[in-house]
């Protein structure tokens, strides 16, 4: 068990204040060394922007996870406050509780915790291994029992998640993991914002307080609309699909009608009452910070409160 004193606001103290909108990006674990260095330069350019947070997905094989500490120790020497994700994909208990205590000793204290897909995609049957976890919930009180003075967060799921298929049971599973200990959760990406709104009512129907930051991506290539079903079920509206569809050769103009829907998104969930914006940028740094721009542009004064 470790022992945690930090003199900086968790995650968890940003949102209870609740004073503005919070701001986050999030970048995949890099798959090459070459990748480690253009993922450091995209994390700098936006230590301007002052994010409230920048997180790092997991790797759980042995290079990508080693990749992926590393590059989390960079955005905590650039000041960023650093979220690390953990997965229970393929890996032991004992090898789980060694993650969390490596986090801890490069400076992060904040972690994601979700189950993880299968190799094979969401599609793929969960598999746990013998000596591993068997959901999220069991991955939360693991992260809490090794470092009790972890800011955990959690995924959710506003288009339901592939397994279950049950909006109300992904409500409920939601709740199980703030009972043990979660404090903050980032949803999926997605495209409809009553999506999101239904999942919050659902989750706040349960006597569940857990706040709720929708995780938005830019649609920024046509290639993209069949890797979002195929890898997470995610819904994109049959009207944005035919207008993306009608320049789908042309890579400018999908581009800059990915970023017009994300940005109305945004706005119309940021009108809703969603406590921040968690950007996926799938390590590029350019069309999320243009969509950051479009939306403070669009909502002035939200964020100098």
């Amino acid at each position: 068990m470790l022992s945690t004193t930090s003199p900086a606001e968790t995650i968890a103290e940003l949102l209870t204040r609740a004073e503005r909108p919070l701001t986050s990006f999030e970048f995949m674990p890099p798959r090459s060394e070459e990748d480690v260095y253009r993922l450091w330069r995209a994390t700098d350019e936006l230590v301007p922007l002052r994010p409230d947070f920048i997180s790092v997905t997991y790797g759980a094989n042995g290079s990508r996870r080693d990749r992926t500490l590393r590059c989390t120790q960079h955005m905590v020497a650039s000041g960023l406050r650093t979220v690390g994700h953990l997965t229970a994909v393929s890996q032991s208990v004992a090898e789980l509780e060694q993650t969390v205590s490596d986090y801890h000793d490069a400076g992060v204290d904040h972690i994601l915790a979700i189950r993880g897909d299968m190799p094979g995609g969401a599609a793929e049957p969960w598999v746990a291994r013998p000596d591993g976890l068997a959901n999220a919930t069991e991955l939360v009180r693991l992260v809490k029992r090794v470092n009790p003075g972890a800011c955990v967060g959690v995924g959710a799921f506003p288009d339901c998640h592939p397994a279950s298929g049950d909006l109300d049971l992904d409500a409920r599973i939601l709740a199980e993991k703030v009972e043990a200990g979660a404090s903050f959760a980032i949803t999926q990406l997605f495209f409809i914002p009553e999506h999101y709104t239904d999942l919050v009512a659902r989750v706040r129907a349960l006597g569940c307080d857990i706040p709720i930051i929708p995780g938005i991506m830019p649609i920024t290539s046509f290639s993209q609309i069949r890797r979002f079903g195929e890898l997470s079920g995610t819904d994109v509206p049959a009207d944005l699909v035919a207008r993306l569809s009608e320049v789908a050769e042309d890579r400018a103009a999908v581009r800059e009608i990915g970023l017009e829907a994300a940005a109305r998104l945004s706005c119309r969930l940021l009108d809703e009452g969603a406590p921040g914006l968690h950007y996926y940028t799938l390590n590029r740094s350019r069309a999320t910070t243009e969509l950051h721009a479009m939306v403070r542009d669009r909502r002035p004064g939200l964020w100098d409160r």
